[in-house]
């Protein structure tokens, strides 16, 4: 008996070291692959635009420069960088200043560029030559230049400017502001270098897109009536310019939201990237027009995706498009058919390609990274390279899991898709807490590449134990027309059901713990994310709502898109009828917070005008009054529209964020004390 006592208690004793050993173990594996924090996310540099030469054997492309946000509020710039095919190497060619709207100079061998100009104080054209040498100014207009396009012979640019405000002409030391009056449109000019005569494009109100014929004898635009964001999102109409006079030579009677215009090859027809009818909430059809003017025919109309990207070549119009989480490459004749796929990913999530003869490069993300370089040869079947390694310091770091789960809706109509992260060494049979993440617009969808942001918890989140949900619920792009169009005169009805019924099927599966489920979102997202914290209150445990919309009545009188609203949300003018007014404020969460035990942090930036801040400031009163028991706290961001651009506000917004879901989901108690209302330091 005493033996087997001393042999057990040996047992016992290197079953203890082996155990303390393990541990430790699994600690100095834990300490070198941290998760990623929000200052992490603030770190991040990700590839913002690419173009690549004619020739094919380089790629411009800007990568975003982070800003220390404990030094500076401002937002990240953009450095140039060139990345030469043939030898395989990326060169830095401009980290002095900040470079956007990217162009090779056709028929010459340089880059163009816009930045501000500190000497100048305002935004010019800048060229750097591909043989070295510093950047010089090749063309400053008397304002700020806002986009450019080259003339094919490199010799001329059409661009846009913005008018000069009318002065006032009152003697009173301060000038007040008269609401939606006064305000500039943006103009059109074509300039020829050999002269430096600028000639205005003959339109009234403001352009936007610029687009040259291949051979240069006509400018494509598009223009609307007043520099109002609504008639930029619902009244733009593309024209045809005599680039000698800067008149219009052909009207397209387009209707509905626009994204692109292209020119066929032989310059007789254009093709544009828009919506399929004035109600159509995307940009996401291709429709083809004759040049001399008419109504554009829609192709491919049956596409269950949404193009996001043309251009038209001699074997017809290439497109990047989504379809549901995935991606693609292809081609399609302007008639609609041979529709050819070159490339097809599930987990990669591109962004924008360039194309010449023999070489395609693109900008896109993974699950493991955010937007890199690729490129590959131009043929039947690609086969993308990445060749830029930004953030190498994420090797350190240790992933939730990705991956793109379905699940019916409730009604049956439809098969929903969402794509789900599992906290970092997530243990199968574990119910965790969840943070769905809701989409803005909502015509916008997740797709299957890198989802953390200062303001989408991502992988911030996993690294803290909690699972991430990012729904493509009903009215979600990416699954063609019908899906799109059907949350339409539903506002928060089946199209959020189905974001509660992704929930159920995570809680079905074991993977969620029904008691600590939360939700975020922005914009439309930051709408959902007030409804389920009143009207569906009894199902979330936390809510953080991000320029979101609280009252549907107040909202259609403060918001700066009233048509877009109507036009491919409501599809019903809220005063038509006294029902009308009565449904709109019971789809509003304002009138649900009777119903409301979700501790819910409320932010906004103060000068949103999509998205007025009074909004949140209802939200925030009708629940301190109606429900003072219930946790409830407002930030508002001085300086910030919809949605913070400047890095300290971030930084700020992504630890409250964090901190208000560690104090109420982790332990699902939604009576825990308020945590502070400073700003929490990053650990």
């Amino acid at each position: 008996m005493i033996q087997r006592k001393v042999i057990q208690n040996k047992t016992k004793f290197f079953t203890l070291l082996f155990t303390i050993g393990f541990l430790s173990m699994q600690l100095q594996i834990n300490a070198q692959k941290d998760g990623i924090t929000p200052v992490d996310v603030l770190n991040l540099q990700m590839v913002s635009s690419q173009k690549l030469s004619d020739n094919g054997k380089i790629v411009a492309y800007t990568v975003t420069q982070p800003i220390d946000p404990f030094k500076e509020n401002k937002p990240a710039g953009s450095h140039l960088y060139i990345y030469d095919i043939e030898n395989n190497r990326s060169i830095p060619y401009l980290t002095s200043a900040s470079a956007h709207a990217i162009s090779f100079r056709p028929r010459k061998n340089s880059i163009t560029y816009l930045s501000n100009s500190k000497e100048l104080k305002k935004t010019v054209l800048y060229e750097i030559s591909l043989s070295g040498g510093a950047p010089v100014v090749l063309y400053e207009f008397e304002r700020n230049i806002s986009s450019y396009a080259w003339h094919p012979s490199g010799d001329k640019i059409a661009f846009t400017s913005m008018e000069k405000p009318e002065e006032t002409k009152s003697k009173l030391p301060y000038q007040a502001t008269v609401f939606e009056e006064n305000k500039p449109n943006r103009k059109g000019y074509i300039v020829d270098f050999n002269s430096n005569n600028p000639t205005e494009i003959m339109v009234a109100g403001s352009v936007y897109m610029l687009e040259w014929s291949k051979d240069g004898d006509k400018l494509a635009i598009t223009s609307a009536p007043t520099s109002e964001v609504d008639d930029f999102y619902m009244a733009q109409e593309v024209k045809v310019i005599n680039p000698s006079n800067g008149n219009i030579i052909a009207e397209i009677n387009n209707k509905g939201k626009i994204g692109q215009i292209a020119w066929s090859p032989k310059g007789d027809k254009i093709a544009i990237k828009a919506g399929a009818d004035i109600n159509d909430p995307t940009d996401g059809r291709i429709l083809i027009v004759d040049a001399t003017g008419g109504i554009p025919t829609i192709i491919d109309r049956d596409f269950e995706g949404k193009y996001e990207q043309i251009d038209w070549k001699d074997g017809g119009i290439f497109f990047l498009a989504s379809k549901g989480t995935s991606s693609m490459l292809g081609s399609i004749q302007e008639d609609g058919s041979k529709k050819n796929v070159i490339f097809e990913s599930d987990v990669h999530a591109p962004s924008s390609f360039s194309l010449s003869e023999k070489q395609i490069s693109l900008i896109g993300s993974t699950p493991e990274h955010p937007t890199e370089l690729f490129v590959a040869k131009n043929s039947k079947k690609i086969d993308l390279k990445r060749v830029t390694f930004h953030n190498q310091w994420l090797k350190d770091k240790s992933f939730g899991k990705q991956e793109v789960i379905t699940y019916p809706a409730r009604d049956g109509k439809f098969d929903i898709q969402g794509i789900l992260m599992y906290p970092t060494n997530y243990e199968e049979g574990t119910a965790v807490p969840l943070i769905t993440v809701v989409h803005g617009g909502p015509e916008s969808h997740y797709k299957n590449g890198w989802l953390t942001s200062y303001s989408s918890p991502g992988q911030m989140a996993t690294a803290e134990g909690y699972a991430v949900f990012y729904p493509n619920y009903r009215g979600s792009t990416g699954r063609g027309i019908e899906f799109t169009y059907s949350s339409q005169s539903d506002l928060s009805g089946k199209e959020f059901d189905d974001i509660v019924d992704g929930v159920d099927y995570l809680i079905e599966k074991g993977i969620v713990d029904k008691d600590r489920v939360g939700v975020t979102g922005g914009s439309y997202g930051g709408y959902a994310s007030a409804w389920m914290s009143t009207y569906y209150s009894d199902r979330f445990a936390a809510a953080v709502m991000f320029v979101g919309i609280s009252n549907n009545l107040s909202k259609w009188g403060t918001s700066d898109i009233p048509n877009e609203l109507f036009y491919v949300h409501s599809r019903e003018r809220l005063w038509t009828s006294d029902d009308m007014w009565m449904n709109y404020l019971k789809r509003s969460p304002i009138y649900h917070v009777d119903k409301a035990e979700t501790p819910i942090l409320i932010m906004h930036g103060e000068k949103d005008t999509r998205v007025h801040p009074a909004q949140s400031l209802e939200l925030h009163r009708h629940i301190k009054v109606r429900k003072p028991e219930v946790p409830v706290r407002l930030v508002l961001y001085p300086g910030e529209g919809h949605g913070n651009r400047n890095a300290s506000a971030r930084l700020d917004y992504a630890l409250r964020m964090m901190q208000w879901f560690d104090t109420y989901l982790k332990t699902g108690n939604r009576k825990a004390e308020m945590p502070s209302w400073d700003v929490p330091m990053p650990k």
